[in-house]
């Protein structure tokens, strides 16, 4: 059932809606409920096939539902319709905005009205894109100061890396932050590419989302077995590689692949002298999770993470996720 959680008049007469499809089992249920969120930044569309992909399993099978889901494609619709980042015609990041309030300007009392819907979810999970900069393997972000409740959440999510920050690069006014503050544990993940939709990454990230609502007890159906994530804890585990000059940058690998220190990942061109302005190396071995997708760059702007790592344990792991496919196999 289609549900308007909150809305505000705007200019000509028109009004703009927040909306979520509650998904309810056939008998009321038990009860639980998993949210699923996305569509805060409206160039990020990798969730809008996940929603979707969500929705059409439980309409086709509704006998296995045994609680609640609420799926909210369009957090932030304006963004959505004119394919802008933030909300339109204010010039803000809807996720530096919460926990809103409904006594402050147009976008607070949406903010408020979303915390208020989503409060009480057994879990929600806060699906983004990368930018249309960069593009990511499918991952779960998570701050250290809720690691102990969200990373056992997280490695049944079926993604390949789990993140967990450093307290200090939390940002309050996020929506996980917000809800995870409040006792409701929201996971937030990142994949692909802004602007596009990886309907591989989305397929998996769906498999993900039905073993966690087997394992809350929403979901009876079978489910994939899920593959177990790489985590990277220290504050240091993950290494950043910018970019020394401007010009275009060609990328020798996609990411995930294991790669070596000083490896050659990709070089800055110059398109007009038909020079090489510098080869972009590994900083370090390990897990490659990030890569640069636009080609333009300028000084500093960032083209790779790796997640620390040595050959052997890869390998060791890379073998450990084979056999986990062959036994589902």
């Amino acid at each position: 059932m289609v549900q308007t959680i909150t809305s505000v008049m705007l200019p000509v007469d028109e009004q703009l809606k927040i909306q979520k499809n509650r998904i309810t089992a056939e008998n009321g249920g038990n009860g639980k409920r998993i949210s699923i969120v996305t569509g805060i930044h409206g160039d990020e569309l990798e969730g809008q096939y996940v929603c979707y992909e969500v929705t059409r399993r439980l309409e086709e099978n509704p006998q296995y539902l045994k609680g609640i889901v609420d799926i909210y494609p369009a957090m932030n619709p304006l963004g959505i319709d004119s394919v802008n980042r933030g909300i339109p015609g204010f010039d803000l990041d809807m996720n530096r905005l919460f926990p809103g309030s409904y006594d402050g300007a147009m976008t607070e009392y949406i903010a408020a009205g979303i915390i208020d819907d989503l409060l009480g979810s057994d879990l929600c999970m806060d699906i983004h894109a990368s930018n249309i900069y960069l593009t990511e393997m499918p991952q779960i972000r998570i701050n250290e100061l809720h690691k102990r409740k969200l990373v056992p959440l997280a490695c049944k999510a079926n993604v390949d890396f789990v993140w967990v920050h450093g307290a200090s690069t939390v940002l309050e006014s996020t929506l996980a932050h917000s809800l995870n503050s409040r006792n409701t544990p929201t996971l937030v993940v990142e994949m692909g590419v802004g602007m596009r939709i990886t309907k591989e990454y989305g397929d998996q990230l769906t498999e993900g989302i039905f073993a966690l609502m087997k394992s809350l007890g929403i979901w009876e159906g079978p489910v994939e077995k899920t593959r177990k994530p790489l985590i990277g804890e220290r504050d240091d585990a993950v290494s950043f590689l910018n970019s020394p000059v401007s010009g275009i940058f060609q990328k020798e690998c996609n990411h995930g692949v294991w790669v070596r220190k000083g490896q050659l990942i990709g070089k800055i061109i110059d398109p007009l002298r038909g020079k090489i302005l510098a080869d972009v190396e590994a900083p370090e071995s390990g897990l490659l999770f990030t890569i640069r997708e636009y080609p333009v760059v300028s000084e500093g702007s960032l083209l790779a993470r790796v997640l620390r790592m040595s050959e052997e344990t890869w390998q060791a792991k890379m073998e450990k996720r084979a056999k986990q496919i062959g036994k589902a196999g």
